[in-house]
Protein backbone atom coordinates (compact mmCIF):
# COMPACT_ATOMS: atom_id res chain seq x y z
CA UNK A 1 0.00 0.00 0.00
CA UNK A 2 1.77 2.77 -0.84
CA UNK A 3 2.53 5.63 1.79
CA UNK A 4 0.42 9.20 1.41
CA UNK A 5 2.58 12.08 1.61
CA UNK A 6 1.80 15.12 4.20
CA UNK A 7 0.18 16.79 1.24
CA UNK A 8 -2.28 14.01 0.33
CA UNK A 9 -3.38 13.06 4.17
CA UNK A 10 -3.89 17.14 3.94
CA UNK A 11 -5.93 16.33 0.92
CA UNK A 12 -7.87 13.03 2.65
CA UNK A 13 -8.38 14.94 5.88
CA UNK A 14 -10.02 18.43 3.65
CA UNK A 15 -12.55 15.57 1.95
CA UNK A 16 -13.59 13.86 4.88
CA UNK A 17 -14.37 17.27 6.76
CA UNK A 18 -16.37 18.24 3.74
CA UNK A 19 -18.86 14.97 3.57
CA UNK A 20 -19.55 15.40 7.10
CA UNK A 21 -20.71 18.92 6.78
CA UNK A 22 -22.69 18.21 3.61
CA UNK A 23 -24.03 15.33 5.71
CA UNK A 24 -25.14 17.46 8.93
CA UNK A 25 -26.34 19.96 6.45
CA UNK A 26 -28.84 17.76 5.07
CA UNK A 27 -29.91 16.03 8.33
CA UNK A 28 -30.64 20.13 9.56
CA UNK A 29 -32.79 21.03 6.79
CA UNK A 30 -36.50 20.22 6.90
CA UNK A 31 -37.77 17.97 3.92
CA UNK A 32 -40.31 19.60 2.02
CA UNK A 33 -44.09 19.18 2.45
CA UNK A 34 -46.13 16.54 0.78
CA UNK A 35 -48.71 17.53 -1.88
CA UNK A 36 -52.38 17.58 -0.06
CA UNK A 37 -53.94 15.06 -1.57
CA UNK A 38 -57.18 14.79 -4.14
CA UNK A 39 -60.00 14.03 -1.63
CA UNK A 40 -62.99 11.98 -3.55
CA UNK A 41 -66.54 13.20 -2.91
CA UNK A 42 -69.91 12.12 -3.29
CA UNK A 43 -71.89 14.92 -5.52
CA UNK A 44 -75.48 15.05 -6.22
CA UNK A 45 -77.46 17.24 -8.81
CA UNK A 46 -79.50 19.63 -6.99
CA UNK A 47 -83.34 18.72 -8.72
CA UNK A 48 -86.50 19.35 -7.68
CA UNK A 49 -88.88 16.82 -6.01
CA UNK A 50 -91.96 17.13 -3.94
CA UNK A 51 -93.02 16.39 -0.05
CA UNK A 52 -93.45 12.66 0.62
CA UNK A 53 -93.85 13.12 4.89
CA UNK A 54 -97.25 14.31 6.49
CA UNK A 55 -97.60 15.70 9.94
CA UNK A 56 -98.45 13.61 12.32
CA UNK A 57 -99.61 14.37 16.24
CA UNK A 58 -99.38 11.46 19.29
CA UNK A 59 -102.93 11.72 21.20
CA UNK A 60 -105.39 9.46 23.46
CA UNK A 61 -108.71 8.52 23.07
CA UNK A 62 -111.13 10.32 25.52
CA UNK A 63 -114.52 10.44 26.62
CA UNK A 64 -116.32 13.32 25.36
CA UNK A 65 -117.95 13.71 28.33
CA UNK A 66 -116.47 12.96 31.92
CA UNK A 67 -118.19 13.90 34.93
CA UNK A 68 -116.92 13.54 38.51
CA UNK A 69 -119.15 12.55 40.89
CA UNK A 70 -119.83 13.31 44.88
CA UNK A 71 -122.04 13.00 47.14
CA UNK A 72 -124.35 16.06 48.14
CA UNK A 73 -124.00 15.81 51.61
CA UNK A 74 -121.34 15.59 53.87
CA UNK A 75 -120.43 12.50 55.99
CA UNK A 76 -117.84 9.15 56.50
CA UNK A 77 -117.55 7.19 53.56
CA UNK A 78 -118.16 3.45 54.83
CA UNK A 79 -118.49 1.35 51.82
CA UNK A 80 -117.23 1.84 48.41
CA UNK A 81 -118.66 -0.82 45.47
CA UNK A 82 -117.30 0.62 42.44
CA UNK A 83 -113.54 -0.25 41.29
CA UNK A 84 -111.10 1.81 38.65
CA UNK A 85 -111.97 0.77 35.29
CA UNK A 86 -115.28 -0.71 36.14
CA UNK A 87 -118.23 -0.10 33.12
CA UNK A 88 -121.30 1.22 35.57
CA UNK A 89 -124.93 1.59 34.98
CA UNK A 90 -127.33 4.25 35.61
CA UNK A 91 -128.45 3.61 38.88
CA UNK A 92 -126.10 1.89 40.05
CA UNK A 93 -124.51 1.79 43.44
CA UNK A 94 -121.22 3.58 43.75
CA UNK A 95 -120.28 4.51 47.39
CA UNK A 96 -122.64 4.64 50.62
CA UNK A 97 -121.96 7.04 53.62
CA UNK A 98 -122.55 6.33 57.78
CA UNK A 99 -126.53 7.49 57.53
CA UNK A 100 -127.00 7.39 61.38
CA UNK A 101 -127.38 11.38 61.67
CA UNK A 102 -129.50 11.51 58.24
CA UNK A 103 -131.45 8.65 60.37
CA UNK A 104 -132.00 10.12 63.41
CA UNK A 105 -133.01 13.40 62.06
CA UNK A 106 -135.54 11.96 59.86
CA UNK A 107 -136.67 10.05 62.60
CA UNK A 108 -137.23 13.58 64.54
CA UNK A 109 -138.40 14.99 61.11
CA UNK A 110 -141.25 12.17 61.50
CA UNK A 111 -142.20 12.75 65.08
CA UNK A 112 -142.38 16.58 64.67
CA UNK A 113 -144.95 15.58 61.39
CA UNK A 114 -147.09 13.59 64.21
CA UNK A 115 -147.54 16.54 66.40
CA UNK A 116 -148.33 19.15 63.97
CA UNK A 117 -150.73 16.31 62.42
CA UNK A 118 -152.33 15.90 65.99
CA UNK A 119 -152.55 19.27 66.54
CA UNK A 120 -154.34 19.92 63.44
CA UNK A 121 -156.77 17.69 63.94
CA UNK A 122 -157.58 19.18 67.39
CA UNK A 123 -157.74 22.30 65.81
CA UNK A 124 -159.88 20.92 63.18
CA UNK A 125 -162.31 19.46 66.15
CA UNK A 126 -162.67 22.41 67.81
CA UNK A 127 -163.30 24.50 64.49
CA UNK A 128 -166.29 21.95 63.63
CA UNK A 129 -167.71 22.30 66.96
CA UNK A 130 -167.42 26.35 67.32
CA UNK A 131 -169.08 26.12 63.59
CA UNK A 132 -172.77 23.80 64.79
CA UNK A 133 -172.54 26.42 67.84
CA UNK A 134 -172.90 29.11 65.71
CA UNK A 135 -175.69 27.90 63.78
CA UNK A 136 -177.09 27.76 66.75
CA UNK A 137 -176.29 31.15 67.89
CA UNK A 138 -174.91 30.24 70.92
CA UNK A 139 -171.07 32.28 70.39
CA UNK A 140 -170.65 35.33 68.68
CA UNK A 141 -168.47 34.90 64.88
CA UNK A 142 -165.34 36.52 65.82
CA UNK A 143 -165.18 33.58 68.46
CA UNK A 144 -165.31 31.61 64.86
CA UNK A 145 -162.73 33.29 63.04
CA UNK A 146 -160.39 32.30 66.24
CA UNK A 147 -160.83 28.93 65.61
CA UNK A 148 -160.63 29.24 61.79
CA UNK A 149 -157.23 30.70 62.48
CA UNK A 150 -156.48 27.95 65.26
CA UNK A 151 -156.69 25.44 62.62
CA UNK A 152 -155.54 27.17 59.51
CA UNK A 153 -152.30 27.45 61.83
CA UNK A 154 -152.35 23.81 62.98
CA UNK A 155 -152.30 23.40 59.02
CA UNK A 156 -149.28 25.23 58.22
CA UNK A 157 -147.58 23.63 61.13
CA UNK A 158 -148.06 20.06 59.52
CA UNK A 159 -147.36 21.27 55.86
CA UNK A 160 -143.92 22.70 57.27
CA UNK A 161 -143.13 19.32 59.06
CA UNK A 162 -144.09 17.19 56.46
CA UNK A 163 -141.59 18.86 53.82
CA UNK A 164 -138.60 18.71 56.81
CA UNK A 165 -139.70 15.22 56.97
CA UNK A 166 -139.37 14.95 53.06
CA UNK A 167 -136.03 16.98 52.97
CA UNK A 168 -134.33 15.01 55.78
CA UNK A 169 -135.18 12.20 53.52
CA UNK A 170 -133.66 13.15 50.68
CA UNK A 171 -130.81 13.61 52.53
CA UNK A 172 -130.47 10.25 54.01
CA UNK A 173 -131.04 8.96 50.42
CA UNK A 174 -128.10 11.11 49.46
CA UNK A 175 -125.80 9.20 51.65
CA UNK A 176 -126.41 6.45 48.98
CA UNK A 177 -124.40 7.66 45.77
CA UNK A 178 -125.04 6.31 42.94
CA UNK A 179 -124.66 6.70 38.98
CA UNK A 180 -126.40 9.01 37.21
CA UNK A 181 -125.26 8.09 33.64
CA UNK A 182 -123.40 4.85 32.44
CA UNK A 183 -120.00 4.92 31.61
CA UNK A 184 -116.89 3.98 32.97
CA UNK A 185 -115.03 4.57 36.29
CA UNK A 186 -111.73 6.20 34.69
CA UNK A 187 -110.88 7.83 38.18
CA UNK A 188 -111.21 7.08 42.02
CA UNK A 189 -110.42 9.79 44.11
CA UNK A 190 -111.70 8.76 47.91
CA UNK A 191 -111.75 5.24 50.00
CA UNK A 192 -113.61 4.18 53.18
CA UNK A 193 -112.71 5.61 55.96
CA UNK A 194 -112.38 8.92 54.87
CA UNK A 195 -114.55 11.93 55.62
CA UNK A 196 -115.74 14.06 52.29
CA UNK A 197 -117.60 17.35 52.45
CA UNK A 198 -120.63 18.05 49.98
CA UNK A 199 -119.26 17.96 46.66
CA UNK A 200 -116.51 16.43 47.19
CA UNK A 201 -114.91 14.37 43.79
CA UNK A 202 -115.47 10.52 44.86
CA UNK A 203 -115.42 9.40 41.25
CA UNK A 204 -114.13 10.37 37.83
CA UNK A 205 -116.67 8.77 35.15
CA UNK A 206 -116.21 8.48 30.86
CA UNK A 207 -119.76 9.03 29.92
CA UNK A 208 -120.87 5.95 27.24
CA UNK A 209 -121.38 7.39 23.97
CA UNK A 210 -119.16 9.61 21.23
CA UNK A 211 -115.00 9.46 22.01
CA UNK A 212 -112.43 12.07 21.18
CA UNK A 213 -109.02 12.22 20.46
CA UNK A 214 -107.20 15.07 22.13
CA UNK A 215 -103.35 15.58 20.95
CA UNK A 216 -101.50 18.77 21.17
CA UNK A 217 -100.24 21.33 18.85
CA UNK A 218 -97.25 23.79 18.34
CA UNK A 219 -97.74 27.46 18.85
CA UNK A 220 -96.76 27.52 15.00
CA UNK A 221 -99.21 25.60 14.26
CA UNK A 222 -102.43 26.24 15.90
CA UNK A 223 -103.82 28.95 13.36
CA UNK A 224 -103.85 26.50 10.45
CA UNK A 225 -105.99 24.00 12.56
CA UNK A 226 -110.04 25.26 12.56
CA UNK A 227 -113.11 23.73 13.91
CA UNK A 228 -114.59 21.88 11.12
CA UNK A 229 -111.55 21.07 9.50
CA UNK A 230 -110.65 16.77 8.44
CA UNK A 231 -108.41 15.06 10.29
CA UNK A 232 -107.26 11.41 9.60
CA UNK A 233 -106.72 9.34 12.33
CA UNK A 234 -105.16 6.17 13.11
CA UNK A 235 -106.07 4.23 16.06
CA UNK A 236 -103.54 1.18 17.22
CA UNK A 237 -106.22 -0.73 19.18
CA UNK A 238 -108.79 -0.26 16.28
CA UNK A 239 -109.49 -2.73 13.36
CA UNK A 240 -109.44 0.15 10.77
CA UNK A 241 -106.52 1.83 10.34
CA UNK A 242 -107.50 5.22 8.91
CA UNK A 243 -110.59 6.78 10.61
CA UNK A 244 -111.71 10.04 9.80
CA UNK A 245 -112.72 13.02 12.17
CA UNK A 246 -113.72 16.51 12.45
CA UNK A 247 -111.87 19.15 14.65
CA UNK A 248 -114.53 19.64 17.23
CA UNK A 249 -112.78 22.08 19.46
CA UNK A 250 -108.99 24.34 19.68
CA UNK A 251 -107.86 25.21 23.05
CA UNK A 252 -108.17 29.16 23.31
CA UNK A 253 -104.83 29.59 25.33
CA UNK A 254 -101.91 27.42 25.84
CA UNK A 255 -101.02 25.25 28.63
CA UNK A 256 -98.92 26.90 30.87
CA UNK A 257 -96.17 23.96 30.91
CA UNK A 258 -95.94 22.46 27.89
CA UNK A 259 -96.86 26.07 25.82
CA UNK A 260 -98.66 24.08 23.16
CA UNK A 261 -102.42 24.12 22.03
CA UNK A 262 -104.89 21.37 22.72
CA UNK A 263 -107.33 20.19 20.12
CA UNK A 264 -110.26 18.05 20.32
CA UNK A 265 -111.19 15.60 17.27
CA UNK A 266 -114.63 13.85 17.28
CA UNK A 267 -114.04 10.49 15.52
CA UNK A 268 -116.67 9.03 13.54
CA UNK A 269 -120.26 7.65 14.66
CA UNK A 270 -119.59 3.93 15.64
CA UNK A 271 -115.88 3.52 16.23
CA UNK A 272 -115.61 1.53 19.49
CA UNK A 273 -111.52 2.89 20.16
CA UNK A 274 -110.94 2.26 24.04
CA UNK A 275 -110.22 4.79 26.46
CA UNK A 276 -106.74 6.23 26.53
CA UNK A 277 -105.70 3.77 23.60
CA UNK A 278 -103.08 5.67 21.43
CA UNK A 279 -104.17 7.53 18.05
CA UNK A 280 -102.12 9.58 15.16
CA UNK A 281 -103.98 12.43 13.79
CA UNK A 282 -102.47 14.06 10.97
CA UNK A 283 -104.29 16.93 9.72
CA UNK A 284 -105.48 17.97 6.47
CA UNK A 285 -105.05 21.70 7.17
CA UNK A 286 -100.91 20.93 7.87
CA UNK A 287 -100.74 18.75 4.90
CA UNK A 288 -98.32 19.39 1.95
CA UNK A 289 -97.69 16.54 0.14
CA UNK A 290 -97.36 16.70 -2.96
CA UNK A 291 -95.46 20.60 -2.78
CA UNK A 292 -92.38 21.13 -5.53
CA UNK A 293 -89.49 21.81 -3.19
CA UNK A 294 -85.43 21.26 -2.99
CA UNK A 295 -84.59 18.43 -0.74
CA UNK A 296 -81.09 17.49 0.54
CA UNK A 297 -79.77 14.69 2.39
CA UNK A 298 -79.02 15.30 5.87
CA UNK A 299 -75.16 14.32 5.02
CA UNK A 300 -74.77 17.36 3.29
CA UNK A 301 -75.47 20.02 5.80
CA UNK A 302 -72.43 21.20 7.90
CA UNK A 303 -72.52 23.76 10.34
CA UNK A 304 -71.13 27.24 9.22
CA UNK A 305 -70.65 29.84 11.88
CA UNK A 306 -74.50 30.81 13.55
CA UNK A 307 -76.30 28.95 10.08
CA UNK A 308 -75.83 26.12 7.78
CA UNK A 309 -73.99 25.51 4.64
CA UNK A 310 -73.14 23.25 1.83
CA UNK A 311 -70.21 22.38 -0.74
CA UNK A 312 -71.20 23.52 -3.97
CA UNK A 313 -68.44 21.90 -6.75
CA UNK A 314 -67.53 23.90 -9.41
CA UNK A 315 -66.95 21.22 -12.21
CA UNK A 316 -64.46 23.64 -14.19
CA UNK A 317 -61.85 24.23 -11.50
CA UNK A 318 -62.73 20.74 -9.63
CA UNK A 319 -62.91 22.80 -6.49
CA UNK A 320 -65.37 23.51 -3.46
CA UNK A 321 -66.99 26.40 -2.58
CA UNK A 322 -69.21 26.93 0.55
CA UNK A 323 -72.94 28.07 -0.14
CA UNK A 324 -74.97 28.84 2.89
CA UNK A 325 -78.77 27.44 2.76
CA UNK A 326 -81.95 28.18 4.91
CA UNK A 327 -83.71 25.12 6.29
CA UNK A 328 -87.35 25.03 6.00
CA UNK A 329 -88.40 21.65 7.72
CA UNK A 330 -87.56 17.99 7.48
CA UNK A 331 -89.25 15.70 5.06
CA UNK A 332 -87.78 11.62 6.37
CA UNK A 333 -84.44 11.08 6.27
CA UNK A 334 -84.25 14.96 4.21
CA UNK A 335 -83.85 18.59 4.69
CA UNK A 336 -86.08 20.87 2.72
CA UNK A 337 -84.23 23.81 1.48
CA UNK A 338 -86.20 26.79 1.44
CA UNK A 339 -83.47 28.94 -0.32
CA UNK A 340 -79.94 29.63 -1.67
CA UNK A 341 -79.68 26.35 -4.24
CA UNK A 342 -80.91 26.60 -7.15
CA UNK A 343 -81.40 23.22 -9.46
CA UNK A 344 -78.34 21.56 -11.24
CA UNK A 345 -75.65 22.99 -8.80
CA UNK A 346 -73.33 20.12 -7.71
CA UNK A 347 -73.56 19.69 -4.22
CA UNK A 348 -71.48 17.14 -1.83
CA UNK A 349 -73.37 14.93 -0.07
CA UNK A 350 -70.79 13.11 1.78
CA UNK A 351 -67.49 13.88 3.80
CA UNK A 352 -68.37 17.44 4.23
CA UNK A 353 -66.61 17.90 7.40
CA UNK A 354 -63.40 17.55 5.98
CA UNK A 355 -62.84 19.74 3.26
CA UNK A 356 -62.06 23.36 2.86
CA UNK A 357 -62.83 26.42 0.59
CA UNK A 358 -61.08 26.17 -3.05
CA UNK A 359 -59.89 22.58 -1.82
CA UNK A 360 -59.36 20.20 -5.26
CA UNK A 361 -61.36 17.01 -5.09
CA UNK A 362 -62.36 14.29 -7.28
CA UNK A 363 -65.85 13.05 -7.68
CA UNK A 364 -65.71 9.60 -6.19
CA UNK A 365 -66.53 6.41 -8.18
CA UNK A 366 -68.02 3.16 -7.16
CA UNK A 367 -65.26 0.44 -7.65
CA UNK A 368 -67.83 -2.32 -7.97
CA UNK A 369 -70.27 -0.10 -10.13
CA UNK A 370 -67.43 0.33 -12.47
CA UNK A 371 -66.06 -3.28 -12.69
CA UNK A 372 -69.71 -4.00 -13.11
CA UNK A 373 -69.60 -1.50 -16.66
CA UNK A 374 -66.43 -2.67 -17.88
CA UNK A 375 -67.86 -6.37 -17.56
CA UNK A 376 -70.62 -5.18 -19.28
CA UNK A 377 -69.23 -3.29 -22.23
CA UNK A 378 -66.59 -6.35 -22.53
CA UNK A 379 -69.26 -9.12 -23.11
CA UNK A 380 -71.18 -6.79 -25.34
CA UNK A 381 -68.62 -6.47 -28.05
Amino acid sequence: MPQLTSHGRARVVLSLALAASVAVLTACSKPAPAPEPIRSVKVMTVGVGSIQSVHEFSGDVRARVESRLGFRVAGKIVKRQAELGQHVKAGQLLAQLDPRDYQLAADAARAQVAAASTNRDLAAGDFKRYAALKDQNFISGAELERRETTLKAAQAQLDQASAQLASQGNQAGYANLVADVSGVITAVEAEPGQVVTAGTPVFRIAQDGPRDVVFSVPEDKVAAIKPGSDVTVRVWASEKTNLSGKVREVAASADPVTRTYSVKVALEAGVAAPLGATAYVSPQALSAVGTPVIKLPTSALRKDGQGTAVWVLDKATMTVKSQPVQIATADGNEAVIASGLQPGMLVVSAGVHVLSPGQKVAIYQDKLASSAAVALTASSK
